[in-house]
């Protein structure tokens, strides 16, 4: 398949949906050393500590010749869990990611991010840098649990082709998704060994006990117990009790669909920030299914035209 290179690749999530859809991922770049030392157990292939807003990184990119770039700038200036400050610099690294692409021109690329990009005006900037370089574009964003994936999680999906148009994958990305969201019963069933959880609120104003009949809330990278003061929200599952439990580091991993084989190490504070930033593998495969499919349905149109044009050679002879 496609020859690949993620960067900002995190702890995996993206490569790991991408390589399970059938993409030859060559090699992967970050700049945090503990999500680093998770990839380079867990993939064949190598993984650079990097710093990808410096420009001496495109050439070493370039050497692969990858045919798609994918990749999740990070999204901390964006998101509703951060200070939603553009000018707090990391921001900045959306126009570094485009400016990769711009120079090196892969056939192909995908940039994720937070919903919340779409109002950002580094995602306007980054876009005009693409459509100068020559790419369609496709964007949208999905709610995870419409695709295999346990968590009323939204995120942001950009997607390049050099000479395509724009918006031509938007049925692709759309097509296969379910009916209805996918709730943690349906993925795990009993295994859990619980029936309510907490998930800490970001303030106490909304609920935090959550029950396995409903998807999980948004995987966050903070992962506390329930305080002993917690006082019932109109909206809990349940009364607050002891029975009623924070789930585990590992446990918050399965929710972002990384299978049980993956391995985790690590401090948990680090464990859950990168578990929290990461993609859902599952929602990644979706992503990289839907290139496969528009590609196909690309290569038979072309084929039909081909031999449309060979048809009327033959009949001006």
């Amino acid at each position: 398949m496609m020859n690949t290179i993620d960067l900002f690749s995190g702890c995996g999530g993206l490569s790991l949906g991408f390589e399970k859809a059938g993409f030859e991922v060559l090699a992967a770049f970050d700049n945090w050393k503990p999500a680093v030392e998770i990839y380079k157990d867990n993939f064949q292939h190598p993984i650079f500590e990097s710093d990808l807003a410096d420009n001496s990184i495109i050439e070493q990119v370039r050497q692969f010749a990858p045919e798609i770039i994918i990749g999740g700038p990070p999204c901390q200036d964006f998101s509703s869990a951060g200070k939603r400050d553009e000018t707090l610099g990391r921001a900045d690294l959306t126009l570094s990611y485009a400016n990769i692409i711009a120079s090196i021109k892969p056939k192909w690329f995908l940039m994720e991010n937070v919903a919340r990009i779409e109002k950002s005006r580094i995602l306007k900037e980054a876009m005009e840098v693409f459509k100068k370089n020559g790419y369609g574009l496709t964007k949208q964003v999905l709610n995870a649990s419409f695709y295999g994936v346990p968590q009323r999680r939204k995120r942001f999906f950009l997607i390049g082709r050099l000479g395509g148009k724009d918006n031509e994958l938007e049925y692709y990305l759309s097509k296969n998704q379910s009916k209805e969201e996918m709730t943690l019963f349906d993925y795990f069933e009993n295994s859990l060994g619980l029936e309510f959880y907490y998930r800490h609120p970001r303030s106490y104003a909304r609920r935090g006990i959550f029950s396995i009949h409903e998807p999980s809330p948004t995987v966050r990278g903070v992962n506390r117990p329930m305080p002993k003061t917690y006082k019932k929200h109109s909206g809990d599952r349940c009364e607050p009790s002891e029975n009623v439990r924070a789930l585990t580091t590992i446990e918050r991993s399965y929710i972002q669909t990384f299978p049980k084989d993956f391995k985790f190490t690590g401090t948990k504070t680090n464990l859950n920030q990168m578990i929290g930033n990461a993609v859902p593998v599952q929602l990644a495969k979706h992503v990289a299914q839907s290139i496969i499919e528009f590609k196909k349905d690309l290569e038979k149109d072309n084929l039909k035209q081909a031999d449309r044009f060979g048809q009327l050679q033959l009949e001006m002879k």
